[in-house]
């Protein structure tokens, strides 16, 4: 495993509400915003697209304003 951290984000869907701040304040730029669904309406949404790049400073937590992500232990990975 490559990341140090022991805690990564757990992003709460249902609260998200894609307004970006998560991803903005992510110094390793780990976080980005995905469409949910197809066509103009999609929704977006906050996701953790590289875990093992995640370091758990946890900045995305404090910067969410909609208390929708919170930091969960890390899996024991043995590769």
């Amino acid at each position: 495993m490559t990341g140090t951290s022991k805690a990564i984000p757990a992003i709460d869907l249902n609260r998200c509400t894609g307004c970006g701040w998560c991803v903005a304040a992510c110094p390793p730029h780990v976080l980005s915003l995905h469409a949910l669904g197809d066509g103009p309406g999609a929704i977006k949404r906050s996701v953790l697209d590289d875990e093992e790049g995640c370091t758990g400073c946890a900045l995305c937590a404090v910067r969410c304003p909609f208390d929708a992500i919170r930091m969960v232990r890390r899996e024991q990975s043995r590769r």
